[in-house]
């Protein structure tokens, strides 16, 4: 990577929460599922993709974590209070999607009294760790 600073963080987010973040969360989190969908390799040289659907009960929660790859998501159901890294906190309602971009830190709770459902696709470089394994 050219910026040592975002190199640098990267590898500190791995350090806490391993290189996807997500079998650690899973294991800690109560309230909070996460069940992969697909996962392919792409047409464009070097990429990969997951994708996974994650359950949010009322009030569950996935703490502070970072991906290497790029997250584009969308909510299915329910509202979701998104914080990421550098933004303010934003509520995201179903029908609504966003973008986290590699390395960068981020949280997501269950801001409603129902079910939350978000389908989130994760772009890798391919041979990177798959967010289940």
């Amino acid at each position: 990577m050219k910026n040592p600073k975002l190199t640098l963080a990267i590898i500190a987010a791995f350090a806490v929460v391993g290189p996807w973040g997500i079998p650690a969360l899973n294991a800690q989190q109560p309230g909070f599922k996460r069940v992969e969908v697909q996962d392919r390799d792409l047409s464009v040289p070097g990429r990969h993709a997951v994708q996974a659907r994650a359950e949010f009960e009322p009030g569950g929660a996935v703490g502070k974590h970072a991906h290497p790859g790029e997250e584009l998501s969308v909510v299915l159901e329910g509202t979701l209070l998104l914080e990421v890294e550098g933004q303010p906190p934003r509520t995201v309602k179903a029908g609504e999607s966003f973008f986290i971009p590699a390395g960068v830190v981020h949280a997501g709770k269950n801001a409603g009294t129902d079910r939350a459902v978000v389908l989130a696709t994760y772009i890798v470089e391919k041979g990177s760790p798959s967010p289940h394994r």
